[in-house]
């Protein structure tokens, strides 16, 4: 018998009140087979679980072969595409999120850019956080948003428990380069704001900082050094928009930038204009919105 597609999505009716961890969207589809998402990039984090049948995730040029079970996570600003079977196309549930401890979350429970897929295998519990999450939105319920944003953390440890489990009871997904990538992931995603070196990571971590350095290449396409630079301006760029009573001179002192100028150099490398623009963009953003709304 032929499946029939379907395509249920619905929003957090709360705005976000605060920024730290906020559940946009949650959704489910039993898609057509062969359908296909991308190439394209999303400006917030969108995590699918595959409920039955099977595609593919192609994230930083690495293609990923998925089945029931298997989770992947879709980073911002990531080119990315996703493909259902032909032949046995999947059903599947997803949550849109985004705030300034998504990255941390996604960190800790080891769903970083290079290992963006998680294999939960029979754990129903992840399905079901899913679908709660669903219920708070249509339902109405007291709190969508603590509620949305509680099953999502409950969600990233079933996700951060599977991981435990899989490094405890067989050898590390893709080998010694990739286990090391996941340590050196988490590490960064936690000390960015700290004066760290790429050499007392290593040291602390236990290894070569050549041999840590070129696994981690040879996993992500970047340095470490790359990388952390890339987070610490990600996270200076999230701040300027979202902290307006900070000094650019503060935020760049609390994502690990001890040089202003330095600083405003590497934005300006990275998003085509100077901190203090990209700050003056947005606060006239905001005043245009609430002009805008305070005409109603």
């Amino acid at each position: 018998m032929e499946l029939r597609a379907t395509y249920t999505v619905l929003s957090n009716p709360v705005p976000n009140p605060h920024g730290d961890l906020y559940v946009l969207f949650a959704g489910e589809s039993q898609t057509k087979p062969g359908h296909s998402v991308g190439p394209k990039v999303y400006d917030f984090y969108l995590i699918h679980h595959v409920l039955s049948g099977s595609g593919s995730f192609t994230c930083a040029g690495r293609r990923h072969e998925l089945r029931a079970g298997h989770s992947f996570l879709i980073h911002p600003d990531t080119l990315i595409r996703y493909e259902s079977s032909a032949t046995d196309p999947w059903r599947y549930r997803w949550l849109a999120f985004e705030g300034r401890q998504a990255a941390a979350l996604a960190a800790e429970a080891g769903l970083g850019l290079p290992a963006p897929v998680a294999d939960t295998g029979r754990n129903r519990r992840v399905g079901v956080l899913y679908h709660q999450t669903m219920q708070a939105f249509r339902q109405g319920a007291s709190a969508p948003c603590l509620r949305s944003a509680g099953y999502l953390q409950l969600l990233f440890a079933e996700y951060a428990s599977a991981l435990t489990e899989g490094e405890a009871g067989a050898p590390p997904r893709g080998g010694e380069g990739e286990a090391l990538t996941r340590q050196v992931l988490r590490y960064l995603s936690t000390q960015y704001a700290e004066p760290i070196t790429i050499e007392n990571m290593a040291d602390t971590l236990g290894y070569n900082r050549a041999y840590l350095s070129r696994q981690f290449k040879r996993q992500t396409g970047v340095t470490p050094v790359t990388f952390l630079l890339k987070l610490r301006i990600d996270k200076a760029h999230l701040l300027l928009r979202e902290r307006l009573e900070l000094t650019v001179e503060q935020i760049a002192a609390s994502v690990g930038f001890q040089d202003p100028l330095y600083f405003s150099k590497q934005f300006r490398r990275f998003y085509g204009q100077s901190p203090t623009a990209y700050r003056e963009a947005m606060k006239s953003l905001r005043k245009t919105e609430s002009r805008n709304g305070g005409k109603g």
